[in-house]
């Protein structure tokens, strides 16, 4: 690194970013790290407003070093990343999208904690402005967060701070096929692949903004992105982890979030043969990926609903999500020692489905975990206790 490295490309892609756009580099000026730690690098994503033009307003007056580049539309936000990616020079890049702000210790805060713990990824808090943003993960501040067992899995929007060595050496960039999912993409392929994962949970880093206009960089639509998403998530995490306990706990990620939704009420909604094409589509996810480990771990309706799925029922699936959505409780059985939740089509041998579809099981997570490393302790110093004269 040359004296003249920047910490930080800060790699903004915008499309019709206007006014949103003004707040965000207002923000990156902002920033406690300093105007000589920084630079920005913004891709005008072929803009039909002033955006373009804005952006090259910033460059020309402020202290922080930018450039500014024009394309025609890429029709993604990966398109424009990459762009950006390619002209980085910093130590570190973080993505930030037009329409959100930094908090203005942000860059200064996840620098300092990379360095500190020697991570590859640091994610800052993030909280939603007019939109909803994931909370269970900014509990508490993280030098090296458990990817498997923690919630850090389910935030994997680009909006983070990478090492760019870890982005070089492994070649690494959006896939602009995918329409909306790249940056789940790329981001669970840098946990994975990175020294580690730190979480800096104080003070708020990042705000992601919604748009009063309903336009965003990353907003798509259809269902069958949808799919090209989780597969695509799949895929790379049964490249990276050998199967069993932590391979289910990452492929939570895919089917809970991005799988499960197309499976809900949005089926009574549409017509049936939506209903048919999705789970034509679903078909080989859940033929490849789906293992009695992961259903274990999911709540029941969940199990149930994905089970249906799985064994192509779905007349039963119907059924299910419309029981789910009077909000009624089912009924309970116990059987054996075990026990079940009767929703629709438990027992019934014209679906076939199992009973282990509808059997309550307590969740094998980082709880379960916590709970045996706690045995395990007690058991240890229970023992000493007897040896003691």
């Amino acid at each position: 690194m040359t004296e003249n490295t920047p910490d930080v490309s800060v790699i903004i892609g915008a499309y019709d970013a206007m006014p949103y756009l003004v707040k965000c580099l207002e923000s990156v000026e902002a920033q406690t790290i300093g105007a000589d730690r920084i630079e920005v690098i913004a891709v005008d994503d072929g803009s039909t407003d002033t955006t373009g033009e804005y952006l090259e307003e910033f460059a020309a007056r402020s202290k922080v070093p930018a450039r500014v580049i024009r394309q025609a539309n890429s029709g993604g936000p990966g398109g424009p990343r990459n762009t950006g990616l390619a002209l980085a020079r910093g130590r570190f890049v973080f993505f930030l999208d037009a329409d959100d702000y930094l908090g203005e210790e942000a860059l200064e805060r996840l620098v300092a904690m990379a360095d500190r713990a020697g991570t590859d990824v640091v994610l800052g808090k993030t909280v939603g402005v007019n939109r909803h943003a994931a909370t269970s993960m900014w509990k508490r501040t993280v030098e090296r967060a458990d990817i498997y067992h923690s919630n850090v899995k389910y935030t994997l929007s680009a909006q983070k701070l990478f090492r760019r060595d870890l982005l070089v050496r492994h070649g690494m960039r959006f896939d602009e096929s995918l329409t909306t999912g790249e940056d789940a993409l790329f981001t669970l392929e840098a946990y994975l692949r990175g020294s580690g994962v730190s979480v800096v949970a104080d003070p708020t880093c990042y705000y992601l903004v919604g748009r009063e206009d309903g336009k965003h960089l990353t907003k798509t639509g259809g269902y069958v992105p949808r799919f090209d998403s989780a597969r695509a998530l799949m895929e790379l995490i049964a490249a990276h982890v050998p199967p069993g306990e932590r391979r289910e706990l990452l492929m939570m990620r895919p089917f809970t979030v991005t799988l499960l939704p197309q499976f809900g009420p949005v089926v009574l909604r549409q017509p049936r043969d939506i209903l048919l094409a999705k789970m034509e589509l679903a078909a080989p996810l859940m033929a490849a990926h789906w293992t009695p480990g992961l259903a274990d771990r999911l709540k029941t309706e969940d199990r149930l609903r994905l089970t249906c799925v799985a064994m192509d029922r779905p007349d039963a699936l119907v059924d299910v999500v419309t029981f789910l959505q009077t909000g009624d409780p089912p009924r309970r059985v116990r059987r054996k020692g075990r026990e079940y939740l009767a929703y629709p089509h438990f027992r019934d041998p014209a679906m076939g489905i199992p009973d282990t579809a509808y059997e309550v099981r307590g969740a094998p997570g980082p709880l379960t975990v916590a709970r045996r490393r706690a045995r395990r302790l007690a058991g240890r110093l229970a023992a000493r206790l007897r040896g003691r004269p």
